[in-house]
Parts: structure tokens; C-alpha cells; sequence
């Protein structure tokens, strides 16, 4: 009768709350400072690791872009003047380097002010095309390796609505190009057009469309309208001089792909009916294979629309799936279909069966392997080796497959079955190489393949090679990392036989860079970056990784950082910052992959800003949400959410470090949930900082994170686990902030606006802050700098100055 009497108070009385006429704020110079960091580059390398370009972008966009036009269709956010995603994120500026020892140079002709992105190497790789945005829509320049120079290829006439609008030809002088069809309509203004009629959707007894809450999607005829037209494009190939011929008329294109050897190129539409349930991805397609002229060869593929699957997230729809290109053929294709009609909750010995088609594409298709799980890819060899691997969520497990290609009688071996949360025991990437066709294939001397780990444990991070034999399946451990001061990856082989592997070296003070290492001799590493460390005001701060248990015996971690101006002896304050994670066993679940040699990055999300600002920060910290065997996680998620807490506030106290009734939590998205229950149903805290959460389920009820079953399966686990049905207990100040304009599903802003109302009907100390065009994550220089306003007044209030 409470909780009922509960909901009548807070959806039948109207609510008065007081808001505030604010400006956007700047946060204290010592966090300012690090926030406008500038960013290293991100780089780009050819395969041979000769030539670098190196791509320069802004820490933030502006209010300004953010507020251009945008349209929300079919879940993609468009940009109707320029015909590019709306939320594209653009470099600003690049560098060539020619010659592993030669300076950066800005090549000649690059455009000012130019807003960069779909970079594309050339298949021979000698150019580099990409797209530059202006203010009336998007062009295509080619960037010449060799002379330093750029050439703008086309007029701003691509569309870019669907994603990367062009792609090489096999020749890599001329390219396939998506422009703006001329059959292009105008677009209709929905705020403004007299409606005709209602809008109608119907279900069909019996037919089940237990989809989640996806946003931005069509909901009416207008909005059909406008997704045609912002999707309808002409296919071109235009040469690198600019000149032009029609490939392909007026279509819904959606994506192309070509052959290894150039000779055939997939293409898929977007057809009709459209959906206002599902986003764009999941209406009925088309896929046609065509020759490099443009002739029609086959339709391979039609998928229709697809609204309603089997329930679980290991459900998927009948027919062929994950249609691609054999990377060690001319023309093959490959694709799996489902053995259990795609429903997970049947019980059959192989989910998947893959098969595979040769140019000319009409003849007999050929089954080629048989997968456990659900197929999720294959690492091609050779006629005679290639790797597959599933998955199945459910169990967390993961299989490789080494198999025959071309001989299915025999049984394929299982060299690897684990639990793919399990980092200790991951044995690791299959080594790849560059082949005659551009593509990247199993690099294989005899009978032995090669793998690169991450080397995962225990005392740390060490990476490895591995040499493996295919027949005996023994490893041989080729090179593994020693650093203990520093962190080691091993980002791929350049050339394995002569033993050059390109590694990234990182400290807490020194920012990661390139080198390339021989795992076969003895000589130094060959620098590739020298990228300068950005933060120098929290360079020597303390940093340690802890590790501590809660009280079921679990071992727990986190990051911890000390104030940059502590004090030995001196108790301060602490901000606690975590993101759940579901496990299907203990022991995967108290691994830690946190390192203390990693750099201290402060990116806009991160709490590391305040300490600088006297705060103790434990950052990472793990919470894990266990249920082995037949019990899910989230049966006792809220006892072990509070277990979690409890055990690293009282780990951090037992150091001598923290004044315990000081101590905030925040979280981002379901770190953002987290929190909130974490308020509702402990004392554990001062106060909070929830990040574009979702704080009610039954407004998710076909499933949320981790959790597969619906509401009406599990309506305690829903009730239970939502923060505003327990509202009533909540009195812990909490600061709420949410972008208005969240695509996330499930985190949709009325989530952050219901659960304030609910909070202040009842007498909770809560601030809400909405973010103007902000989506899950935020990008203008303006939100970021309020954010961390916001975030540093509401610590020092209720944390620090906590009365």
C-alpha cells in the first residue's frame, strides 16, 4: 500500500521546484588548466611502419556545432544542411612523415579551419583519402604521401548520412563515391506540416517484438519522408583528377565492400517497409554483388524487416548473417547461418553452420564449419588453415576453432575454450600479414601461427609472443615484457620473422609512445612518437593500485591517487568513482587488470582533476555483480553493490588516508544507477555524482545491461534494483546531470527528470543539471567546463565542507 500510495503522490500532484538562471561556468584554474590540455596526435601508419600521418583534433567541439541542425532518424542524428552525422567528430589539422626519421610536415594545400574525418589509406597504400566538412556539406580530398600534398577531389556533394561515403578501387587512382542523388526531395519541416491523420502501429497476436528502448527513431510519415531523402545517393567512380561517371543510379545505399582482387563489389540498400520500432540497421535490406563495371552479377542477400526476434541476447534472425569476404581468396564469400532458427533457448549440438560461395556467385554453396556458439569470425590462413571463434554470453565462454577451409570431413580442433572474462588466461591474438591482395591473413611459417597477449596476472601486466604449432598445438614463448616501472603493449607485428614488433611504453608520468622492438635481437628500441606528457601539475602525484576483499572472500581493486599537496598524517576527503560489471564466476570476477605504471590521463569523465583540489580519488574501483550457475548477477545485485563499497571505503580508511564520512561516489551511465541504489540503501557516503543514468527498469522492461530477462519474468529484480521506487529512503545529497539530447538506450533524459521530481517530492537534498544538445557523452567545450563546475561545487559543499 506505501509504494502504491507512493506512485499516486508523484504522477497525480504537480511539482514546483525552484530553478536556477545560470550561465556557463569555468571550474578552478588548477582543474582548467588540465581539462585544456592539448591532445597528443592519433597516428596512422603504413604497413611497412615507413610512413606516419599524424591527425590532430580538439579536446571538445562547441556549443555552436552542437547547435546546428540536426535531425533524429531511424536512429541516426543528421546534419540535413551538410549530409554527415551531426555528431561526427573532426580532426583539425594533420602531418606527414616520410621516413621513420624525418620530421612532421603539414602537407601543401591542406585546407584551413578544415574539419577532417573517414581517413582511408589507398591500396597501395601511396595516398590517403578522407572528407573535409563545410558549411553547405562534405568534399573528398587525397592526401599524396610521397609529395607531401593535398588535392580536393570533389565539390561538397557526398553523403556521408550513412557513414564512410567512398571507397577505393583496387587501382588506388580512383574511387567509388556516394554523392547526393538529384532526385533528392525537399524535406519536410514535422514541427510545422498539418497532420493528415493519426499515427498507427498494431501488433499482431502472438507475434512477440520484445525489442529494447532504442531512441531517435522514426515516428511518423514525415519522418519516413525525410530518412529516404537523407538517404537516397548516386554512385559514382571519379578519378583522382576529379573526373566523374555514374556507377549506379538513385538508391537507399547503405554500405559497399569490394573483393580482395577488386573484381566484385558488395552493395547494400536500405529498402522498405521502414520501422518506428528498431533503428535503420535493422529494416529490410538488399545486397547485390556487382562487377568492378558496374554489371550486375547476383542479389545475394535479402533480409526483411526485422522487429521481432527470439527472446535473449544470443537470439538472431534466420537466414545468412555476417556476410563478408574470404581475406586469402580473389571472390569468396562467407557468411553463417542459424542451426536453432536463432532462438537460444532451443537445444541443438551446433548453434551456427558457415558456408561459402565462389566467384562467379551462382553456383553450389559449400558448408565449410559448424560452430558450438554463436559464430563470431574467422581469422583467415590458406586453402588449408584458417581460425574461427564463438561465443555464447550466457556461460561467458569463448571457442577458436582451427579448421580446413576446404575439407569439412575433417573435425575441426578446438584449441581454446574459456571464459572470455577470464584476462589471466587469454592466450592471446593470432600474429597477421599483409597479403598480395591488401588484406590481413593468419601469418604462418610451416606449421606454426603466432600470438600476441596482453600477459594479464596477478603481480601485473606483461605482454608476450607466442609462437604456436598447429599440429601439436605446444607454444613457445617467444618474448614476454620485464618492464615493472612501466607499462608494455605490444600493439601488432610489423615483421615477425625478422621479430619487429611496433609496442606502445607508458609510465604514470611519461606519455605512451611508439617504438619498434626486436623480440630476436638484442638492440635498442627505435622511437617512433615523441609525444610530451600534457600534465605536468599532476606528474608526481602518488598513484597505487590496492587490493582488498569484501566480505564474501572476493578480491576487490581500485586505483588509488593521493592529493598533490598531502600531508603525511592528514585525513582527507574521497571521491569513489565505479561502473558495475556482471560475472558468471568468482574467479574472473576478482581479476585486475589495473596498473599503477599506467598514465594518468585526466579526460573530461575522469575524477582525477580534484587531486588537485585536496581529495583522495580511487578510481576503477571494482565492482563486480556475481551469480554462478543458475543464478544471475543481478539476483543480489543491491547486496553486493553495497558489499563492494563497503570493502574499498574501509581498505582506503585502514591506510591512514581518508576521513570515512567523506567520501563521495560517482558514476557515468550505469555507473550513474550505481550510484543512486548505492545512496537508497546505504549511509555509506556524503554525497553523489549520477551521470546520465537510467534510474527506473520498468521503463526498460525487455531487458537493461547484462540483464536478459523482461519485467513481467522478473518484476522484483526490476523494482528492486530501480532507485526511484525506493526514492522514499534516498537523503543523500545527489547531483544529477544528464545531456538532453542522450541517444543511449535506455538512458533517455526523462530517466535523470522523473527521478528529480520523485527526489524532491520527498524532501532529498538533489540538484539536476541538464546539458543543451548533449548526448550520452558530452563534446562542447562549454558543457564540459559547466560539468566540472558543477561537479567540483557540489564536492566542496557536501564533502569537503560537509556541515
Amino acid at each position: 500500500m506505501k509504494n502504491i500510495l507512493l506512485f499516486i503522490s508523484l504522477f497525480l500532484v504537480t511539482l514546483v521546484y525552484s530553478q536556477e538562471s545560470l550561465s556557463y561556468q569555468k571550474p578552478p584554474q588548477e582543474i582548467l588548466e588540465l581539462a585544456e590540455a592539448p591532445l597528443a596526435p592519433s597516428m596512422r601508419m603504413d604497413y611497412k611502419g615507413k610512413n606516419f600521418v599524424f591527425l590532430y583534433r580538439s579536446n571538445f567541439k562547441s556549443i555552436e556545432e552542437l547547435s546546428e541542425k540536426e535531425m533524429r532518424l531511424g536512429g541516426l542524428r543528421i546534419n540535413p544542411k551538410t549530409n554527415i552525422s551531426s555528431r561526427a567528430r573532426y580532426f583539425n589539422n594533420l602531418k606527414v612523415r616520410v621516413g621513420r626519421d624525418n620530421k612532421e610536415k603539414t602537407p601543401s594545400g591542406l585546407p584551413a579551419n578544415g574539419r577532417f574525418s573517414n581517413f582511408s589509406w589507398s591500396p597501395n597504400q601511396k595516398k590517403m583519402a578522407f572528407t573535409n566538412t563545410v558549411s553547405d556539406g562534405v568534399e573528398l580530398w587525397v592526401l599524396d604521401i610521397e609529395t607531401k600534398s593535398v588535392k580536393k577531389i570533389t565539390e561538397a556533394s557526398l553523403n556521408a548520412n550513412t557513414g564512410r561515403p567512398f571507397s577505393w578501387f583496387k587501382d588506388s587512382s580512383s574511387l567509388l563515391v556516394k554523392f547526393i542523388s538529384k532526385e533528392k526531395e525537399s524535406l519536410i519541416d514535422s514541427k510545422t506540416t498539418i497532420p493528415t491523420g493519426p499515427t498507427i502501429s498494431v501488433s499482431e497476436k502472438g507475434k512477440k517484438a520484445q525489442n529494447r528502448t532504442y531512441q531517435d527513431l522514426l515516428k511518423n510519415k514525415n519522418d519516413e519522408h525525410n530518412f529516404e531523402q537523407l538517404t537516397l545517393s548516386e554512385l559514382y567512380k571519379i578519378n583522382l583528377n576529379g573526373k566523374k561517371h555514374l556507377w549506379k543510379g538513385t538508391d537507399m545505399y547503405r554500405s559497399f565492400s569490394f573483393s580482395p582482387d577488386g573484381n566484385y563489389i558488395l552493395v547494400t540498400t536500405i529498402e522498405k517497409p521502414f520501422s518506428y520500432l528498431v533503428p535503420y540497421r535493422r529494416f529490410p535490406s538488399k545486397t547485390t554483388i556487382y562487377d568492378s563495371d558496374g554489371n550486375l552479377v547476383n542479389v545475394i542477400l535479402q533480409i526483411p524487416l526485422i522487429e521481432d526476434l527470439p527472446k535473449g541476447f544470443m537470439a538472431v534472425r534466420k537466414g545468412k548473417r555476417n556476410l563478408s569476404w574470404r581475406d586469402d581468396k580473389p571472390a569468396t564469400l562467407y557468411w553463417c547461418e542459424a542451426l536453432d532458427q536463432g532462438d537460444p533457448a532451443k537445444k541443438v549440438e551446433f548453434r551456427d553452420e558457415v558456408f561459402e560461395l565462389n566467384a562467379p556467385f551462382n553456383g553450389e554453396t559449400t558448408s565449410i564449419l559448424k560452430t558450438i556458439g554463436r559464430f563470431a569470425g574467422i581469422q583467415w590462413g590458406n586453402n588449408n588453415t584458417a581460425i574461427a571463434q564463438d561465443y555464447w554470453w550466457n556461460t561467458r565462454n569463448t571457442k577458436s576453432y582451427l579448421f580446413n577451409p576446404s575439407d569439412s570431413t575433417l573435425k575441426p580442433v578446438i584449441i581454446s575454450d574459456r571464459n572470455y572474462q577470464d584476462r589471466y588466461n587469454n592466450p592471446g591474438n593470432f600474429v597477421t600479414k599483409r597479403n598480395e591482395f591488401g588484406r590481413y591473413t593468419l601469418d604462418l611459417v610451416k606449421n606454426n601461427a603466432y600470438l600476441i597477449g596482453d600477459g594479464y596476472s596477478a603481480k601485473g601486466k606483461f605482454p608476450f609472443v607466442d609462437e604456436i604449432n598447429l599440429k601439436t598445438l605446444k607454444t613457445k614463448r617467444l618474448y614476454q615484457s620485464k618492464l615493472t616501472n612501466k607499462v608494455e603493449d605490444i600493439a601488432y607485428a610489423l615483421n615477425i620473422k625478422k621479430g619487429e614488433v611496433i609496442v606502445r611504453i607508458e609510465s604514470k608520468n611519461e606519455y605512451p609512445n611508439y617504438y619498434i622492438r626486436n623480440i630476436k635481437k638484442r638492440i635498442g628500441l627505435i622511437p617512433l612518437t615523441k609525444f610530451e606528457n600534457p600534465f605536468k601539475s599532476i606528474q608526481n602525484v602518488h598513484k597505487e593500485v590496492i587490493k582488498y576483499k569484501r566480505k564474501d572472500g572476493l578480491e576487490l581493486s581500485g586505483t588509488l591517487y593521493l592529493p598533490t599537496n598531502y600531508e603525511k598524517g592528514k585525513k582527507y576527503p574521497m571521491v569513489m568513482w565505479a561502473y558495475p560489471e556482471e560475472f558468471k564466476d568468482k574467479s574472473s570476477a576478482g581479476q585486475s587488470t589495473a596498473n599503477s605504471n599506467e598514465f594518468t590521463y585526466p579526460w573530461y569523465g575522469s575524477p582525477i582533476y580534484w587531486v588537485t583540489r585536496g581529495y583522495v580519488i580511487l578510481d576503477d574501483a571494482s565492482f563486480p555483480i556475481v551469480g554462478e550457475g543458475d543464478v544471475e548477477p543481478n539476483d543480489t545485485f543491491i547486496e553486493q553493490l553495497v558489499s563492494n563499497a563497503k570493502a574499498a571505503i574501509d581498505a582506503v580508511d585502514n591506510l591512514g588516508y581518508i576521513d570515512r564520512t567523506k567520501v563521495a561516489v560517482g558514476g557515468h551511465s550505469y555507473g550513474a544507477f550505481m550510484t543512486a541504489n548505492l545512496l537508497a540503501h546505504s549511509n555509506l557516503f556524503a554525497a553523489g555524482i549520477a551521470r546520465s543514468g537510467a534510474y527506473n527498469r520498468t521503463l526498460t522492461p525487455f531487458g537493461f545491461q547484462s540483464e536478459e530477462r523482461n519485467y513481467w519474468e522478473a518484476p522484483e529484480i526490476y523494482y528492486n534494483m530501480s532507485p526511484f521506487m525506493h526514492a522514499d529512503t534516498m537523503k543523500t545529497p545527489l547531483l544529477l546531470i544528464h545531456g538532453e539530447a542522450d541517444n543511449n538506450s535506455g538512458t533517455y533524459p526523462l530517466q535523470s527528470k522523473r527521478y528529480f521530481n520523485a527526489l524532491k517530492g520527498l524532501g532529498a537534498p538533489v540538484r539536476l543539471v541538464m546539458l543543451p544538445k548533449e548526448s550520452h557523452g558530452y563534446r562542447a567545450k562549454e558543457s564540459v567546463l559547466h560539468l566540472l563546475w558543477e561537479q567540483d561545487q557540489w564536492l566542496e559543499k557536501h564533502v569537503k565542507n560537509k556541515l
